[in-house]
C-alpha cells in the first residue's frame, strides 16, 4: 500500500484547498458559498503572507491525490492558530488526521508558540474527539446561525 505523504503547501494547491473545503462542507454540513468566500479570503491571506515566520501549510498525498491539509498561522505572539484542517473521506480513519496534527503541533513548538488554539463546530465530533485525544480543550462554545446554517461554534485551547 502506498504511503500518504505530508508535503509543504504550495501556492499550486490554493484552488485543491479551496474547492475540497467548498465541496466537502456542502455535501456534509449544507454550509453555503459564504463558507467558501471565508475560505478562499483565508487561503488568499496565507499565500500572500507566504513566507511568514510562524505560519506554514501541509498538503498530504497519496500517490498523484491530495487527502488532506492543515495550517497553522499566528493569532497572537505566542499562540498558534490551527486552519483549514480537511482529510478526505476515503483517508479518514487511516492515521492521516493525527499525523498532519502531529505535523502542526511540532512546527508550532519549534516555532516559539506556547498555545495552540482552534475553531471548529460541535458537529465536527470525529474532530472533536481527535483534538481532546491530543491534549486540547473545549474551552467555549456558542450557538450561532453562520454559512446558512444553526451551527455550535467551538473554540478549543492547549498548552505546546
Amino acid at each position: 500500500m502506498q504511503e500518504r505523504l505530508i508535503k509543504p503547501f504550495i501556492p499550486a494547491d490554493a484552488d485543491w484547498v479551496i474547492t475540497r473545503h467548498a465541496a466537502l462542507y456542502a455535501s456534509d454540513e449544507g454550509y453555503d458559498a459564504s463558507f467558501v468566500a471565508l475560505v478562499a479570503q483565508i487561503v488568499a491571506d496565507f499565500v500572500a503572507a507566504q513566507p511568514a515566520d510562524g505560519a506554514n501549510g501541509w498538503i498530504a498525498w497519496h500517490g498523484e491525490q491530495r487527502q488532506g491539509c492543515v495550517f497553522v498561522v499566528q493569532e497572537a505572539p505566542t499562540v498558534a492558530k490551527l486552519r483549514l484542517f480537511l482529510v478526505e473521506p476515503d483517508s479518514r480513519g487511516t492515521g492521516l488526521a493525527q499525523r498532519l496534527l502531529e505535523t502542526a503541533l511540532g512546527f508550532s513548538r519549534d516555532s516559539g508558540y506556547k498555545d495552540m488554539r482552534l475553531w471548529t463546530h460541535e458537529s465536527h465530533a470525529a474532530a472533536g474527539r481527535l483534538y481532546a485525544r491530543n491534549g486540547f480543550s473545549l474551552v467555549e462554545s456558542t450557538k450561532n446561525r453562520a454559512f446558512g446554517c444553526d451551527v455550535v461554534d467551538q473554540i478549543w485551547h492547549r498548552k505546546l
